[in-house]
């Protein structure tokens, strides 16, 4: 293998992964969670009864850019995990991973709810 060939290689492959790491950066972007939560909380409110839109909501503090405060009502949080899983596949690896988190947090403190 010739020098210039490697020097290819080399640089596709660090080209490569310079793109995947930027991709999984921009997946943990304050922006870009927020973006996926409002997409995810309309959907949310779409499927959700009249009477239950006013209590699905989420706020993105201030200060800690990356904490965002889910304000939902127990009874509308079929419609947010529904919301979430209709989207996920569309979201960047690392947004995915977030919302699987959100996932399985508000499941945790549905099950506490019920004890």
């Amino acid at each position: 293998m010739s020098s210039k060939t490697l020097k290819e290689l080399t640089d596709r492959m660090f080209s490569k992964m310079s793109s995947d790491i930027t991709g999984l950066k921009e997946g943990l972007d304050p922006e870009n969670i927020a973006l996926w939560y409002n997409k995810v909380i309309g959907e949310a409110k779409e499927m959700a009864p009249p009477w239950l839109v006013d209590k699905i909501g989420v706020k993105q503090d201030p200060i800690l850019y990356l904490k965002f405060n889910l304000d939902i009502s127990k009874r509308a949080v079929r419609y947010l995990m529904m919301a979430i899983s209709n989207n996920l596949d569309d979201m960047p690896y690392t947004t995915q991973l977030y919302f699987l988190k959100v996932q399985e947090l508000v499941g945790q403190e549905m099950d506490k709810s019920l004890v």
